[in-house]
């Protein structure tokens, strides 16, 4: 017997601020921590749904060791206080892992199998540092062959502004817009009503007593945006990549810290407790290309998700296409034909900053929050992935 498939409806979404890796504000702020905030605060957005009715929590996280490791989800479904009833999965897609991570738990609503899901991401870059703290790769990506998939992420920046004809001036030009975008939506609130304020306990010697006070400040705005950034200061910058490249650390994304959390649902759970969803996940694509051009993954896995979905590209009226690099953004963009207004109106991670397996889970928030904001239709999360993929998920706002 053939069951039908059924919607899965979002009815929370959140996330914290994003924080810069190294020596910003989340530096001492362990990413389960960070989790719990958020899954603490996308259940109390729903408080006439019982938490007893959440099946498992899909967590994405793209460095899933150390202070993020332990089976994350699980520690913090329980950190959080939330019933014990609840499961927990860490899945790790790189930087798709938070949007994955969404997939999956539509998918069990869908298939009949579950009738509430949280699903989301967490990462911290400044304790787990890209590839991890011991990283050990297989030595067969070295040969000829494999060799893309050795090939840092900067250097498959560099391959894809040379295929796609990318200059370092459109590059720069793209990361200004970047900032000058993001400050704007922060100065105008744009996104208050998806951010969870996080507390930040910092022990500070008093040289006089000789104590360690506790002092505790509340953030809530994302720290990497900076009003300062001109084209004159970015044309400055040397690339970091290749001695001839284009791509610098002013027009790649930042690391960064953080997390995000969505509350997933069926169509029963809506009736049964009279609950408004914020949007349906109308469909999600991967697709691989070659590890070398990496960047250019979702203009493959762009036009999947539509056809998914049943609609065309043109009908997506907001994309979050993740700023890994102002190369392939660009590349993709111009490949596909995207309008540039719909592409991050609000800013990507150039200036906001990029928490890697959390990432495709504070962008699903921002989309969502963003469509009801401006009565839109349809919405995408988008990015490439490293060693050679895209992803991109579409949500329909209800």
């Amino acid at each position: 017997m053939t069951k039908q498939l059924q919607d899965a409806y979002i009815v929370a979404a959140t996330r914290t601020p994003i924080g810069k890796s190294g020596r910003g504000m989340f530096r001492n702020t362990r990413p389960d921590d960070l989790l719990v905030r958020v899954l603490q605060n996308v259940v109390a957005q729903v408080p006439n749904l019982d938490p007893k009715l959440i099946e498992d929590a899909i967590i994405g996280c793209s460095f899933p060791e150390a202070e993020q490791g332990s089976n994350l989800a699980r520690m913090a479904v329980l950190l959080a206080g939330l019933p014990q009833s609840i499961g927990g999965v860490t899945i790790n897609r790189f930087c798709a892992s938070g949007i994955t991570a969404v997939a999956m738990a539509a998918d069990r609503i869908r298939v009949g199998e579950a009738d509430v899901m949280i699903a989301g991401g967490a990462e911290s870059m400044s304790m787990v540092p890209m590839m991890g703290h011991h990283p050990s790769m297989n030595m067969g990506i070295f040969k000829d062959e494999n060799i893309g998939m050795a090939y840092g992420m900067g250097l498959t920046a560099e391959k894809v502004a040379q295929q796609w004809k990318v200059s370092r001036e459109e590059q720069d030009a793209f990361a200004l817009q970047s900032h000058q975008r993001a400050i704007a939506a922060q100065n105008a609130g744009y996104f208050d009503a998806e951010t969870t304020s996080v507390d930040i306990i910092e022990r500070i010697p008093n040289l006089a007593t000789g104590q360690i006070e506790l002092k505790t400040r509340t953030v809530n705005r994302d720290e990497g945006a900076r009003p300062d950034t001109s084209i004159e200061g970015l044309a400055k910058l040397k690339a970091v990549f290749a001695a001839k490249g284009t791509v610098t650390a002013g027009n790649s994304s930042q690391t960064s810290d953080g997390a995000g959390a969505l509350l997933l649902v069926s169509e029963k759970i809506l009736k049964q407790f009279n609950l408004t969803p914020l949007a349906r996940f109308a469909s999600f694509a991967v697709r691989g290309v070659p590890p070398e051009i990496m960047g250019i993954g979702p203009k493959e896995a762009i036009p999947a998700a539509c056809r998914a979905a049943g609609i065309t590209q043109d009908q997506i009226d907001w994309f979050e296409l993740n700023e890994a690099f102002a190369a392939q953004s660009l590349a993709v963009v111009k490949d596909l034909g995207l309008d540039p207004a719909k592409v991050n109106p609000m800013g990507g991670a150039i200036a906001l900053g990029h928490p890697l397996g959390a990432t495709g889970a504070i962008r699903s928030a921002t989309v969502i929050h963003a469509m009801h904001r401006n009565n839109l239709k349809y919405g995408m999360v988008t990015m490439c992935v490293g060693t050679g993929m895209g992803a991109a998920g579409i949500f329909e706002r209800m």
